[in-house]
């Protein structure tokens, strides 16, 4: 299996980009990026690219991957709606769509989150947005498309929030993460089980392209 990953730089990214490092059925990982990983692995290949709209001038080096995973995303904490939407629709259904034209036959499965408006007509706005960002991305002609909606995400192996109030949460309450994880599995997933749930999904598809954390665990 050949992977292209965005957003490895993120918390999530991180766990998956270390999951399919690991995953012996997986031969070759691109990320495309704005900036570095700092990991270094024989099956690794990165691409710095700026422009997250306009992917023409790397389009060869896109072509012929079976699977992308799309972690990118940001918070809407004290966003506009307009700029939220274009960092999260916009962005994504820009890579998205190139990918589609040049690998009809990939998996595409792109990192939401748990609350998800699918009806795009509820109160709350990024809801709303990622609710279309899904919509239309099961409307493109890849091999298939999947939904990932975690809630509460415990950070394995080193996996680490970019956002510093974030991280700061996740270092102070560490060693619960465990424990609700045994006592919760319906709200407690983590990078570990998203990055193995998205390379098996791929390998041997899933009954429902929107997957809740009960889904995501099951895997």
């Amino acid at each position: 299996m050949k992977v292209i990953i965005f957003g490895a730089t993120g918390m999530v990214g991180q766990g998956v980009l270390r999951e399919c490092l690991v995953d012996a059925g997986v031969d070759r990982v691109l990320v495309v990026g704005r900036s570095p990983t700092g990991v270094r692995n024989a099956k690794l290949v990165e691409i710095i690219h700026h422009d997250f709209l306009d992917y023409s001038a790397i389009e060869a080096q896109l072509t012929g991957y079976d699977a992308c995973f799309f972690c990118l995303g940001v918070s809407s904490i004290g966003m506009s709606e307009e700029r939220y939407r274009h960092l999260t629709y916009d962005l994504t259904l820009a890579a998205a769509t190139t990918l589609a034209r040049l690998n009809p036959q990939m998996v595409f499965t792109y990192v939401t989150g748990a609350g998800t408006d699918s009806t795009e007509q509820g109160s709350r706005m990024w809801a709303r947005i990622k609710g279309k960002t899904e919509n239309d991305l099961l409307k493109l002609p890849f091999r298939a498309a999947y939904m990932f909606r975690p809630g509460a995400i415990q950070p394995l192996h080193g996996a680490r929030s970019k956002t510093a109030w974030v991280q700061a949460v996740y270092t102070a309450t560490g060693p619960l993460w465990s424990v609700l994880r045994l006592i919760s599995p319906r709200l407690v997933t983590s990078t570990e089980q998203i990055g193995r749930g998205m390379i098996r999904v791929v390998r041997e598809g899933y009954p429902r392209k929107v997957l809740e954390m009960a889904d995501i665990n099951s895997l």
